[in-house]
């Protein structure tokens, strides 16, 4: 049976109230009503929307509207794709956020429809912790990124607050993931990531990481 979070993802009238109501107030919630989280997306996002030729993937990309602010950052060849499960919110992205630069495709996030080695960024941001059976997504995003090109997650870790008793298990039954502190980190090393970086704000967390080049991930595979 699906989850609740599965359930309002598929929902048309959800997909029109998640950017305007829905994530802003999310966002609040990971920094217990600060602004920490999202000074940090702020930042991030400028960071992904900086000019360049890049191929960009927006994985889990919902109404499309990172996948547009990226888009509309970019110059010369550079393409922004968003790919998300739900086709209502892939309906909301084509609606309003379509732009020359950006396109929206249809896929699971368990087996993205793109060859190994392809883009130069892949996002995932505020997705992974409702997607079920995560971990192997964190593999796809990293296979599809090409060697020396970045992976960007944004998701929810364990802290003091979140692992209080009952918090995870309720959590559990909502279809949203708690992740331990080191479980995206070491998923991306184990997948031939190198540089990763996590910052944690709040109860959420910021990983960036790059893809090994081949020559190295061959030797680290010897």
């Amino acid at each position: 049976m699906d989850s609740i979070a599965q359930q309002l993802m598929r929902n048309t009238v959800f997909s029109h109230v998640y950017e305007q109501l829905w994530r802003p107030v999310f966002t609040r919630l990971f920094s217990l009503g600060g602004s920490g989280t999202a000074d940090f997306d702020t930042a991030l996002s400028a960071y992904l929307s900086r000019p360049g030729d890049r191929l960009m993937l927006d994985v889990a990309c919902g109404p499309g509207n990172y996948t547009r602010r990226f888009a509309d950052g970019l110059s010369g060849d550079g393409r922004c794709i968003g790919i998300d499960f739900s086709p209502s919110m892939l309906a909301k992205a084509t609606r309003t956020n379509a732009t020359e630069r950006a396109s929206y495709v249809r896929a699971d996030a368990h087996s993205i429809p793109f060859a190994d080695n392809t883009f130069d960024t892949v996002t995932c941001l505020a997705a992974l912790y409702l997607i079920p059976d995560p971990l192997p997504v964190v593999d796809e995003l990293l296979r599809v990124t090409r060697p020396g090109g970045e992976v960007v997650i944004f998701t929810s870790v364990r802290t003091d607050l979140t692992s209080v008793p009952g918090v995870r298990e309720i959590a559990g039954m909502s279809g949203y993931r708690i992740f331990g502190r080191h479980e995206i980190v070491e998923r991306l090393h184990a997948a031939g990531a190198e540089h990763v970086e996590q910052t944690i704000t709040g109860q959420g967390q910021y990983v960036l990481a790059t893809k090994a080049h081949r020559r190295l991930a061959v030797q680290k595979s010897r």
